[in-house]
């Protein structure tokens, strides 16, 4: 296991989702690259793993990215994880494996949990081709003018987003595609709580406002027809 970055899925809410390859290259690996400290030793310590840490985050991307790359270049390996789910997606990581593909060092993905295939496969929709649109702008106006530019994509639309813009999400993709736009709501996945809320737009957005729904949500907008 030498000079290996290993991009390793873990969980998004229930623990028992771990893989056994996840767990046994978490144990080998010599060190463990995760986005924040307390998440990552939160999660270790259930499966009591103790390794040397490194955080890559927004802040320090760059400069520890380097950090890393120095380690492995001594022959070490190392195994990215993110505060949960696949790494990379929406995540830091994207320099740091960039840096090692030019240096020659090799990349291993460990797959493992991932809340936009379960989101899609329990969305009861035809998953033949997706869009998947990611995170949108936090400012209003602007995310109305992205959604303005995915309404004229046909295809089931994947969106992810903060739990507390939830409802203004639902409100604007209401306004732009129309209230009776089919929607799926993938709440809380693999949690206690999860439950997938299928309806048109204003139908789950009543919901959303009735119940005052926090959590985490991928959100899939059938614009196919």
């Amino acid at each position: 296991m030498n000079s290996k970055l290993y991009i390793v899925s873990t969980p998004i809410g229930n623990y028992n989702d771990i893989t056994l390859r996840a767990l046994n290259i978490l144990m080998e690996t010599d060190f463990i690259i995760c986005e924040e400290f307390k998440e990552a030793k939160r999660f270790l310590s259930h499966f009591k793993i103790e390794k040397e840490l490194f955080s890559i985050n927004e802040h320090n991307e760059e400069e520890s990215s380097r950090e890393v790359l120095k380690k492995l270049k001594e022959g070490k390996s190392g195994a990215l994880i993110s505060d949960c789910g696949t790494p990379l997606f929406s995540d830091p990581g994207k320099i740091l494996v960039r840096m090692c593909i030019d240096a020659g060092i090799d990349i291993v993905p460990v797959p493992g949990a991932n809340s936009l295939l379960a989101a899609l496969v329990g969305s009861g929709f035809n998953l033949d081709k997706f869009y998947y649109a990611g995170w949108l702008s936090p400012k209003s106006e602007i995310r109305k003018k992205e959604l303005s530019s995915l309404k004229s994509i046909r295809s089931l639309i994947v969106l992810m987003e903060t739990p507390y813009r939830l409802k203004a999400i639902l409100s604007d993709i209401s306004k732009i595609f129309g209230p009776k736009t089919e929607t799926v709501l993938a709440f809380e996945l693999t949690l206690p709580a999860e439950k997938f809320l299928r309806g048109n737009v204003s139908e789950i957005l009543k919901i959303a406002e009735t119940k005052n729904l926090k959590g985490e949500f991928v959100l899939l907008v059938n614009n196919q027809k």
